[in-house]
């Protein structure tokens, strides 16, 4: 257990007034791409956001995505998610056709096929990139200058780039399976089969210069439309990733083979009987302390550079987290180890003092868990779906929430609230029913409702639960290997949504002085 001595005044105080948000991952936007892109679905999500007085949009963890489709177990921790870009938007830029997008616009909209969209997307990025070089001096520059670009995220992109044409030449192996000169970046930057790779690389390098051109245009209406951003950080880097790769001295690695030694879960809870099995390197925080937290400092500048505001997965890892064997076939087995605890957030608060941070502090927390978070002074979580079935002491019951806090009916690994009532057994309903004075025919709306009065001086609903939508539009099951990330909505549930609810929600912003201030 963590034996940090906190600080009698916070750290960080920065919620200070009433709002209301809505979570929405991009990739769940309507398009005619096959995923949620950065194009006009924004701007109509944006207008409903505005018109409706909700001034924070909440999104998951932005980067690019691998095996399993999870924005949680990303290439990069620094890198964008490439299936976000518009490639319509590089149509109009003259790096495309029209018909290098038509077998993106036959697949489905109402959810991802991640398969196809790989199939499809990946060769339009390339041939976007190669007809960039092709124009040599009269190439379109949609998003600033290239080079500029390159020189400026130089600190991950390098590694990232190459990470990620190494990955391609090696038929998608991991990088501990790659020949011992190229395993580690610190070898592979010099080797001749980096200079063998480098136009994919620079191809890599393009992409990420036209998501992050697109998502600052994004971010401009946001601000223009008086919505806030709220970002996700995951805690943990994947192991498949250029982050592991590139320092692998950071993280609990053998350092010849880049095998894990011990890896990252939690133990079995509300979601699994067998806890979940994350498989993530555990970071070796003695190494990171001596460099006074440097890559995590960077991390968090990098991701301030997309959101206003971030949330911090897994926040109790930082107090003490769940290290499991590496050859362990599930999460039963491991033991929980000290994490680096308030001087960590200490040296963040010295770098970025006016980082608006929030602790994802859910789980089965220690009391040490609980007053680190009450040192740093950074809001938790509190879910709605969590509350029901049990007594009137139970900490997720409205009645009980802090104020520095961020209300949920549900987040992105729940169902939705009608799926969840749908399932809940007949305690859990009647409480439900009982506590909101309702009959339940729209668990949805009571529990957006509930969201809007509670004293949670922020509170986030998903949109699934704005469009009462069942479980067949749950976004994520932990536990569950396939099937999860996949859910869209259609432009007509947003335009419905918007010229339907809009008023009604205001009505509610008015009532709860939830309306927005300017970010």
């Amino acid at each position: 257990m963590s034996n940090t001595n906190h600080a009698s005044l916070p750290l960080f105080d920065w919620l200070k007034s009433r709002g209301m948000g809505a979570l929405l991952h991009p990739t769940s936007l309507p398009s005619d791409q096959g995923i949620g892109v950065l194009d006009g679905a924004v701007d109509l999500w944006l207008q409903f956001l505005r018109e409706a007085g909700i001034g924070h949009w909440q999104v998951c963890p932005l980067g690019p995505t691998g095996y399993g489709d999870s924005p949680y177990q990303c290439f990069s921790a620094f890198a964008g998610n490439p299936y976000l870009i518009d490639l319509n938007a590089l149509v109009s830029a003259g790096l495309l056709t029209n018909a290098d997008l038509n077998q993106l616009r036959a697949l489905p909209r109402d959810h991802t096929d991640y398969g196809a969209l790989y199939s499809h997307k990946w060769p339009a990025l390339f041939r976007a990139h190669a007809n960039f070089r092709a124009a040599k001096s009269r190439a379109p520059q949609p998003y600033g200058d290239f080079a500029a670009f390159r020189v400026m995220h130089a600190g991950w992109l390098d590694a990232y780039a190459l990470f990620m044409a190494l990955k391609d030449h090696f038929g998608g192996q991991t990088w501990q399976k790659w020949p011992a000169a190229v395993r580690f970046y610190s070898r592979a930057r010099t080797s001749p089969l980096a200079a063998e790779v480098a136009l994919r690389a620079e191809a890599y390098a393009f992409t990420q210069y036209l998501f992050f051109g697109q998502w600052s245009q994004l971010r401009a209406k946001a601000r223009a439309a008086g919505v806030t951003l709220i970002g996700d950080a995951p805690i943990f880097a994947a192991l498949d990733s250029a982050d592991a790769w590139s320092r692998p001295e950071l993280f609990q690695l053998n350092q010849e083979t880049g095998s894990p030694i011990a890896v990252a879960g939690v133990p079995p809870d509300y979601f699994s009987a067998d806890g979940q099995l994350w498989g993530n390197p555990l970071y070796d925080w003695p190494a990171h302390a001596a460099e006074g937290h440097a890559w995590w400092l960077t991390r968090l500048r990098a991701n301030f550079m997309l959101c206003d505001i971030v949330r911090i997965d897994h926040f109790r890892g930082f107090d003490t987290y769940w290290s499991i064997p590496a050859d362990a076939p599930n999460a039963r087995t491991g033991e929980w180890k000290s994490g680096p605890g308030l001087p960590f957030f200490r040296a963040v608060r010295t770098a970025l003092p006016d980082a608006r941070l929030v602790a994802e502090d859910l789980g089965d927390l220690f009391p040490s868990v609980l007053a680190l978070r009450d040192a740093t002074g950074l809001p938790g979580m509190t879910i709605l779906q969590f509350a029901f079935g049990g007594g009137n002491d139970n900490l997720y019951l409205p009645h009980h929430n802090h104020t520095n806090s961020i209300h949920y009916p549900g987040t992105h690994d729940n169902d939705t609230t009608l799926g969840w009532y749908r399932s809940a057994d007949e305690k859990s309903r009647d409480h439900f029913r009982r506590y909101f004075r309702v009959n339940g025919a729209e668990p949805g709306w009571d529990a957006i409702r509930a969201a809007y009065a509670s004293t949670s001086r922020l509170a986030i609903a998903p949109l699934q639960d704005f469009l009462s939508l069942g479980s067949e539009a749950r976004f994520n099951s932990p536990g569950k290997a396939a099937g999860n990330w996949q859910w869209r909505c259609t432009a007509s549930q947003l335009d419905d949504l918007r010229r339907h609810s809009a008023c009604y929600l205001r009505e509610l912003g008015t009532l709860y002085d939830r309306l927005p201030i300017s970010p």
